[in-house]
């Protein structure tokens, strides 16, 4: 502040307050000991208290306070069942209200609902006298359910949380109840009300009960205009950056403290990132969602790993975070997990993990033993203690007691100590069962918000749009101005109509409209002033200036020409191909994708097959076309072994068929809901292809031999692997090798257009000691038809394929480059594209 002029139009404004209250305190004989000045909200405090020290360094001051701060000083202690503003207790009290109405089957899902109406209300239920309470009850009792129907209409549910939070917030008492007792008002002398930008019903409250004592004065005063620069952005990235460009070019211009006005959570947790890294000293004011932080998350991680049907993912994903698991153990219990494709973690804990170590087995065991002590329903303290156990016994305890949001989260779920008034209820008696005690603890988690440490001398604070109010900063910077986050119009909160917010007591849309133009002119006025929006969403969608932003621009104001953002002068350094020699590394077995690999890019062939490198399988994902087409190799290679045993067993072959997918899906694990896409389309994918094998086998005379074959062939130095799906026999004794594909019919016929380009039925060929064999692509459609598609000249292929593989070998061998192509298709999905650098090259 010592950094701002005095000429500051906020500074200028508390003068004449302070001077305001200096004389209202002297004509009416009041002593500042006894004087209280009510300001809008808590930030005002400390400023208006240093800026009155500085008029008067001697004798008493005023108390500075606000209405919510006077209250809390008062003492005061809410009875059992009453509103308590804390998400964690109210959630336990809902449920009861909940249960009470006969809605206790439904409290997982409107608990929270209610605990949110309820909180509406209360605060308007909390700026009228105690005395009177009852009277604002009836009229919110009438309103509440207004236009929402009857018990038997579709809103009956609204209807009812509307209801009970009325009874609720009528019952409760409050703790600014303590500001309307006669013993409160007894200690003043005088009581000014700082008018703010909205009007604070429980002030003006007070201020009509205590009469002569109290007087309001206006806190928003017209005042200059600052600079004003717009800023288009093109997207949220670039907002981002040019917001910082604009807060740094503040600072280095002397202008301390910067305001940075959040308009929205997520742009403002990229800039505040991006001043983070400059090392910029910054005050957040609003901070984040405390269910955000690394603290929140790992606990949660907990709860959700010693669900009974927990994934394997949300179990692995918890051991990873655990001080007390190895983690060289759990990342190799990871690999194999992933390869093997087990994603719940109940098949992990029944062995189906082949060739499984010792290390591993200690590891499943003592995850388990965790898991199990949060097994069994239990109350709410006896939950908190339990966590805290598990907490303890995994060592996440002392990282948790360390971290200030770590502290928060221990606060928050009561594990940090013994708070008997606040758990010790009657509704937290009441037996959870670990998915209730998970979500309880999410609610409670997510309603509260973590503010960081704040330094000794700030250069930047973040605060809430509406607290720009009588500060005095140097600068603003203001982003998020687009007409989807500073509508000029705001959307109230919660569920009520325009005629429900009168009667109960809340702010109007018009009344919040005033309030945020108010707050925009106010903005405005700030010396200098830095206003940002962007064209584009991160999805591509367009986006306009926020009407604020569009009446500037009527009244003359323009962007600011150029970019915010400081240009810097890089020297190029252009990234070559790569061209690793990897001579040494032999390759001693070698399959078809992998040599396709090798023909597709070198550099591919190198990094997935000699060097080894694989991703990470995912474990939960959502099963796609490509599992589908897996499904349905197993089933059709399946299906015909048991054709087979059973030849000359009359039998329907649809029945047979539906009898084996159905094995092969419980075999697989497959849930029924992520699978219904894919068995919708079953039927007409069995029928087509049971068409197609009934003349496939009457005009060609072909006949089953085999499914799934593991053949390997040697070849020089190397020696080639793969499994065929399937292999027929001819009437005239050739083989016919045959690969099912579930792509579409053009992709599978462009794979034998050009034989010389196919590359997985020339090496299946070559597996075989056959001269006259045939092979086929047997594309089995979605939607009905299955057709074969035959390779003619197979064999020359193999031919060529072979003396290709012996070429390319041996050159690998003598020490040839395998460079990286970046060409064609095969660069859009290639796992090994962040390897070889492909977007930075020197073309």
């Amino acid at each position: 502040m010592d950094a701002i002029a005095t000429t500051h139009h906020a500074l200028r404004l508390w003068d004449g307050l302070l001077s305001q209250i200096e004389e209202l305190m002297a004509r009416r004989g009041a002593h500042a000991s006894r004087t209280v000045v009510l300001v809008p909200y808590a930030q005002l405090m400390p400023l208006a208290r240093r800026l009155w020290a500085r008029r008067r360094p001697d004798g008493f001051s005023p108390r500075f306070d606000t209405t919510m701060n006077w209250a809390a000083r008062l003492g005061f202690a809410p009875a059992d069942e009453d509103l308590a503003f804390d998400m964690g207790r109210d959630l336990l009290t809902a449920r009861a209200w909940l249960e009470r109405a006969g809605l206790g089957a439904r409290a997982g899902v409107l608990a929270g609902r209610l605990v949110e109406a309820a909180w509406q209300l209360g605060a308007a239920a909390a700026a009228v006298a105690p005395q009177r309470r009852a009277e604002w009850a009836g009229r919110a009792r009438e309103a509440a359910v207004r236009g929402l129907g009857d018990a038997s209409s579709l809103l009956a549910l609204e209807a009812a949380v509307a209801r009970i939070a009325v009874e609720w917030a009528a019952a409760s008492s409050y703790a600014s109840d303590t500001l309307w007792r006669a013993e409160a008002a007894d200690g003043l002398d005088l009581l000014v009300l700082l008018q703010g930008l909205e009007a604070d019903p429980l002030a003006q409250g007070l201020a009509g009960l205590l009469g002569d004592k109290a007087v309001v004065l206006p806190l928003d005063a017209p005042g200059p205009a600052g600079e004003v620069v717009l800023h288009e952005a093109a997207d949220p990235s670039h907002e981002a950056e040019a917001a910082a460009a604009c807060v740094v070019r503040h600072l280095q211009a002397g202008r301390v403290p910067v305001a940075l006005a959040a308009v929205d959570r997520e742009l403002t947790r990229r800039i505040r990132a991006m001043l983070g890294a400059r090392r910029i000293a910054i005050r957040d004011e609003t901070g984040w969602k405390l269910s955000t932080t690394r603290a929140a998350a790992t606990v949660m991680a907990g709860l959700r790993a010693c669900a009974f049907l927990a994934s394997s993912d949300e179990v692995l994903d918890w051991l990873k975070h655990l001080p007390a698991a190895a983690p060289a153990t759990v990342s190799a219990l990871e690999r194999r997990v992933r390869r093997t494709g087990l994603r719940d973690w109940g098949a992990v804990h029944a062995g189906r993990i082949e060739g499984e170590p010792a290390g591993w087995a200690r590891l499943i065991e003592q995850a388990n033993a965790w898991r199990e002590r949060l097994q069994a329903p239990r109350p709410l303290r006896q939950w908190q203690r339990a966590l805290r156990e598990l907490l303890q016994a995994t060592r996440q305890w002392d990282a948790l007691e360390a971290d200030a949001a770590g502290v928060q989260v221990l606060e928050v779920l009561g594990l940090a100590g013994s708070d008997e008034g606040r758990w010790g209820l009657a509704q937290a008696a009441r037996r959870m069962t670990l998915a209730d005690f998970t979500a309880w603890a999410s609610d409670a988690l997510e309603a509260e918000s973590f503010v960081p440490e704040v330094p000794a001398l700030e250069q930047v604070v973040i605060l809430p749009f509406n607290q720009l109010l009588a500060r005095p900063f140097a600068a603003l910077v203001l982003p998020g101005c687009d007409e989807l986050r500073l509508a000029p119009s705001p959307e109230p909160p919660g569920p009520w109509t325009a005629a429900q917010r009168e009667a109960l007591g809340l702010p109007a849309r018009d009344a919040l409209e005033r309030a945020l133009r108010a707050g925009w002119a106010q903005a405005l006025r700030t010396p200098h002033c830095d206003v940002l929006w962007r064209r584009s969403d991160d999805s591509g969608e367009p986006v306009l200036p926020s009407p604020l932003v569009q009446q500037l621009r009527l009244a003359g104001a323009v962007p600011a020409p150029g970019d915010p953002r400081e240009p810097r002068s890089l020297r190029p350094q252009p990234v070559s191909r790569p061209r690793p020699v990897a001579a040494t590394l032999t390759v001693e077995t070698l399959s078809a994708s992998g040599y396709e690999d090798l023909r597709r890019c070198p550099y591919r062939f190198f990094a997935l097959r000699q060097l080894g490198l694989q991703e990470a399988a995912e474990i939960d994902a959502d099963l796609d076309k490509r599992d589908f087409g897996n499904w349905l190799h197993e089933v059709l290679g399946a299906f015909h072994l048991a054709l087979l045993e059973s030849a000359g067993a009359p039998q329907s072959r649809a029945a047979l068929l539906d009898r084996v997918a159905a094995e092969v899906t419980r075999s697989q694990g497959l849930a029924d809901g992520e699978f219904l896409p894919f068995a919708a389309a079953w039927p007409q994918v069995r029928d087509g292809y049971l068409d197609w094998l009934g003349r496939h086998e009457a005009e060609g005379g072909a006949r089953f031999d085999s499914a799934e074959r593991e053949l390997q062939m040697p070849l020089g130095t190397v020696r080639l692997v793969g499994r065929i799906d399937r292999i027929d026999r001819l009437p005239d004794g050739r083989v016919l090798v045959m690969d099912y594909k579930t792509e579409s019919r053009s992709v599978t016929a462009e794979r034998v257009r050009g034989a010389g380009e196919d590359t997985q039925l020339a090496f299946y060929a070559a597996l075989l000691e056959d001269d006259s064999l045939r092979a086929a692509y047997v594309n089995v459609g979605e939607r009905g038809k299955t057709e074969i598609l035959e390779q003619p000249a197979v064999v020359q292929a193999r031919d060529a394929l072979v003396e290709g593989i012996l070429h390319d070998l041996r050159r690998i061998a003598e020490g040839a480059a395998l460079p990286a192509l970046g060409e064609g298709r095969a660069c859009e999905f290639c796992a090994a594209r962040g390897l070889c650098r492909r977007d930075f090259w020197s073309l």
